[in-house]
């Protein structure tokens, strides 16, 4: 259905955003693609990164949780090349990949996956092609539009749910330091 496809406008932000961008670089030319696109859409919005390696994409989200927690990251965007071979390998990285990404995602984080799942070196540079439709650029678009929700929506807030008073709290009905006898 060519015509079809649809591209949000890239968000605009007041104040700096900085995304971290994780990659597995076992096809360096393919990689660096992806990096390439990733880099010139978050500058394009203003932003700043910083990119990382990790030996494959199976780390790609460990990494990002541990900078998650470790870090003050606005976002990230997970990069890499997973091409099928002759093993079940393939439907493990794939996998394993995309749904810690997701489960990342849930929690709360900013990420773009522009980890490619390809059945042949065609079809990855293809995708990874600055003039035809780099998914570096798409992934870091992804992660940028939701920074720009978080920001909207506003930043995380605490003491939602049942907060006690700061220094009483009841048990069973009572006061802590004033039990009825």
């Amino acid at each position: 259905m060519a015509g079809t496809e649809y591209t949000l406008p890239r968000p605009e932000f007041d104040k700096p955003v900085k995304i971290l961008i994780v990659v597995a670089p076992f096809y360096r030319d393919i990689a660096d693609q992806l990096i390439a696109g990733a880099t010139a859409e978050i500058e394009a919005c203003g932003g700043t990164h910083e990119v990382i390696e990790v030996p494959g994409a199976l780390e790609v989200p460990t990494a990002i949780g541990i900078a998650e927690r470790m870090s003050n990251y606005d976002g990230y965007v997970a990069l890499g090349c997973v091409i099928r071979g002759e093993t079940t390998h393939y439907e493990t990285v794939c996998n394993d990949s995309s749904r810690g990404i997701t489960l990342l995602g849930l929690q709360g984080l900013c990420i773009g996956n522009g980890i490619l799942t390809v059945e042949n070196r065609d079809q990855a540079e293809a995708r990874a092609d600055p003039a035809r439709m780099n998914k570096g650029a798409g992934a870091a678009a992804a992660a940028l539009h939701l920074i720009a929700l978080v920001r909207k929506w506003g930043s995380a807030r605490k003491g939602v749910g049942f907060v006690p008073a700061a220094e009483e709290y009841k048990i069973a009905g009572e006061l802590k330091d004033n039990p009825k006898a």
